[in-house]
């Protein structure tokens, strides 16, 4: 089989970027640039591999990237081929053209909450936050310390959240893009604000995230529910959306692990989103709200990471990643008004944010304490994931549907029949299990289904908890009287 294809690529060691991941984006990039078609065949990784003069298993490694993010597919005996199931993706111009036991568990056990992905507090680097804190305190003169600082952050903080959005999602924004904020829901607040007006109206994933569905409320937004399968929010759905309504300002999405079914968007889907986007002048509202935990090769990279998206909001947070009750979130946006107007509400809500905070925080990322800490928790929250998924395929599998999540702090967990959920809540409660009501989620009719957050309980209560829901849902069913 003929391979004319040849990867211009010069591996850059030195780099902070893996070699895999350097030649996963290089082939990418030819896909994206139409050097490589749909159909093509790359070379194997033998080949690749003796070209490259690298081991052949990072090859392989790269490979598995481009099959995971859809990019490629593998055909046995026959190669690597690039997808043939892509859309094209335009040129900018012409894009903007175009568009018992139960009982005496509740007595002897307090509350188990299942909350919505929080992480374990006991493995926070607490210890080493508070050092930082206590250096930076020491550190600056009293006179800059009880100054007031940059509405949007420090400068240094939006620096280096600058770099890691470059180089770890793959997006190009520059610190005077991003704007610091007490956690992703103020930065979703501002946006809400500075964005939308009444009477304009917002796309969102149904089920979705109700308190972003709040902010974009309480600017006088109408919410317009899109519905979510296994490949994320149905693009069909936006396109019914943008014809039957003409005041569509935004959508909101969290594409990378969807709230609160844990699905990804597909990447044919991704880019056809680019295209209504930029076709209808629609600002894509982004919440990566748990980017960093991912247990595959990487996360999937954001849509906001698209060259070819003209108009984005990108949300993020840090409270996950060192400590829960740490009130760090961001924004990031290509629009200098957008960002001017936020810039102005903080400075009449808030001033500023924690200036001294964030420089703690910025000296533990720069030591490197932040990067030891995100992998130790990647292994103790895939370890913790793998048995949960063992103990929901125990005693859950002949009552419910799961998949076993790529990254995350939680499983989405649909009964095989439709429940009466406020029955079933509480007869949760009653056995001191708590787990949010599937209204939660819902804009309309309640969905059939729960989310599972396994990351800020021990092994002992998700073994019990589990053993109880499992009996509950059988109950409910009619499996068991």
């Amino acid at each position: 089989m003929l391979r004319p294809w040849k990867l211009e690529l010069e591996i850059d060691k030195k780099l902070e970027k893996a070699v895999y991941l350097q030649i996963a984006d290089t082939i990418i990039a030819d896909i994206r640039s139409g050097r490589l078609n749909a159909g093509d065949a790359l070379p194997g990784s033998r080949n690749l591999a003796l070209m490259l003069k690298i081991n052949r298993n990072t090859v392989v490694e790269a490979y598995q990237v481009l099959i995971n993010e859809e990019w490629v597919i593998s055909k046995e005996r026959k190669g690597i081929f690039v997808s043939d199931k892509l859309p094209v993706v335009q040129e900018r111009q012409s894009i903007r053209d175009s568009e018992a036991e139960e009982a005496s568990f509740a007595l002897s056990k307090p509350m188990i909450n299942f909350d919505d992905g929080h992480p374990d507090s006991k493995i926070a680097p607490v210890t080493e936050l508070a050092r930082a804190y206590r250096q930076i305190f020491n550190r600056k003169a009293k006179w800059q310390m009880m100054g007031y600082g940059n509405e949007h952050g420090d400068i240094e903080f939006r620096k280096t959240i600058s770099q890691m959005l470059n180089h770890q999602r793959g997006m190009h924004i520059n610190e005077n893009e991003i704007s610091i904020t007490r956690g992703s829901q103020m930065a979703m607040f501002l946006t809400a604000q500075c964005l939308l007006k009444p009477g304009d109206q917002v796309i969102v994933e149904n089920p979705g995230y109700k308190p972003a569905w709040k902010a974009f409320e309480y600017a006088g937004a109408e919410l317009l529910p899109a519905t979510v399968d296994e490949e994320g929010i149905i693009i069909k759905d936006i396109e019914k959306l943008l014809t039957e309504n003409k005041n569509v300002k935004a959508i909101y999405i969290t594409p990378h692990r969807q709230y609160p079914t844990t699905v990804t968007l597909s990447l044919a889907r991704r880019l056809e989103l680019i295209e209504l986007s930029n076709k209808h002048g629609m600002t894509v509202i982004e919440d990566d709200y748990d980017n960093e935990f991912h247990f595959g090769y990487r996360p999937i990279l954001p849509v906001s990471s698209f060259d070819e998206l003209n108009s984005y909001v990108y949300v993020g947070t840090l409270s996950k990643v060192v400590a829960p009750a740490l009130r760090i979130g961001y924004l990031a946006s290509k629009d200098p008004s957008l960002i001017q107007k936020i810039g102005d509400l903080r400075k009449i809500i808030d001033v500023q944010g924690d200036v001294i905070m964030e420089q703690a925080v910025l000296q533990l990322i720069k030591e490197g304490a932040v990067k030891k800490h995100i992998k130790k928790a990647t292994v103790h929250y895939r370890n913790k994931r793998d048995l949960v998924n063992s103990l929901l395929e125990k005693y859950l599998k002949d009552v419910a549907d799961f998949t076993l999540p790529e990254g995350g702090l939680a499983f989405w967990i649909v009964p095989k029949e439709n429940l009466d959920w406020d029955a079933v809540t509480a007869s949760l409660l009653e056995k001191s299990i708590n787990i949010i009501h599937p209204k939660q989620y819902s804009s309309d009719c309640i969905i059939n289904g729960f989310r599972l957050s396994y990351g800020s309980l021990s092994e002992e209560q998700l073994e019990d908890s589990i053993k109880i829901i499992s009996k509950v849902l059988k109950f409910h069913t009619g499996r068991i009287k």
